[in-house]
């Protein structure tokens, strides 16, 4: 169910029920209406108003599940739709890499064709081709999805020697007519811009390494209840260290999108010591992951 039956199926059922309440509302209140008080329409509308009272129950239920039955097939459409549109970005990279390949063979060809014409069919479970009736079988909804196609078929292998040129020219194609699908397929999917969206260049991450104080002690109890329990001996001690050596090379080696932080902000806690994670010096055992 398209967002446009959506909104059409639910503007019916608004305009029913406002009929329903309205003549509910003028037959509960026929005795007061001027010309209306003692007459036979009078009666009649009682009559009615005491009919819907007592269908009031049944006309809920069917209602509501008439609306559910409604919100479901648009859910199964909307789960249909992302499911289509993740085949057609799939069928993009796959003739994208495919014009990527200097000397690509028939079995990398072939592949890649499977793609396209599987998603170009799997349309079909979506929607129906736009004009369709009995008679006439109407057109493709997202006819650039057969110009993707078409542009792809001239890179065949066994037709021709593939030409750099060549290449490039269907890749164009390719990007050109996915954008253009792109347009017009994820406006049915009710899409609204994020609530905090990062929309500058060259955007950094603002959060520091590092935790609060109680959950350093969480970790230092935790850590007492594991050795208590299952203390480190063996293969359990080899295997800790091995880990350990791995954990705190990680955490103390700077990277562009992760700063290490100083030992004294309690990131360098080590069982109620402190480790030299700002010099480069691997600490006993440092806490929490810095990512």
């Amino acid at each position: 169910m398209t967002r446009t039956s959506l909104s059409r199926t639910l503007r019916r059922s608004y305009w029913i029920l406002s009929l329903v309440l309205v003549v509910s509302l003028v037959a509960k209140l026929a005795e007061h209406v001027p010309g209306l008080g003692g007459t036979p329409f009078e009666k009649l509308l009682k009559d009615i108003y005491e009919y819907m009272k007592d269908m009031a129950l049944v006309f809920i239920t069917v209602v509501a599940a008439y609306l559910a039955n409604v919100f479901q097939r648009r859910q199964m459409f909307v789960t249909a739709l992302k499911e289509e549109w993740k085949a057609i970005v799939g069928a993009k990279s796959a003739l994208y890499a495919y014009t990527q390949l200097e000397k690509p063979q028939m079995d990398d060809y072939v592949r890649a064709f499977c793609v396209i014409s599987e998603t170009i069919d799997n349309m079909r479970t979506v929607y129906e081709n736009v004009g369709e009736t009995e008679e006439k079988i109407g057109l493709y909804p997202y006819a650039p999805l057969h110009d993707m196609r078409r542009a792809f078929q001239t890179l065949e292998p066994r037709k021709n020697e593939i030409t750099q040129a060549q290449r490039k020219l269907v890749r164009d194609a390719v990007m050109s007519s996915f954008y253009a699908v792109r347009e017009g397929f994820l406006g049915e999917l009710d899409l609204e811009s994020p609530e905090r969206p990062v929309v500058i260049f060259g955007a950094r991450r603002l959060k520091k390494a590092g935790q609060e104080a109680e959950i350093t002690s969480y970790q230092d109890a935790q850590t007492a209840d594991y050795d208590l329990k299952a203390p480190r001996e063996g293969d359990t001690k080899r295997i800790y260290e091995f880990l350990k050596e791995l954990h705190d090379k990680e955490q103390t080696t700077q990277k562009a999108w992760r700063q290490v932080a100083n030992a004294t902000n309690g990131v360098g806690h080590v069982n109620g010591a402190t480790g030299s994670e700002s010099s480069g010096e691997l600490p006993g055992e440092t806490r929490g992951p810095l990512t």
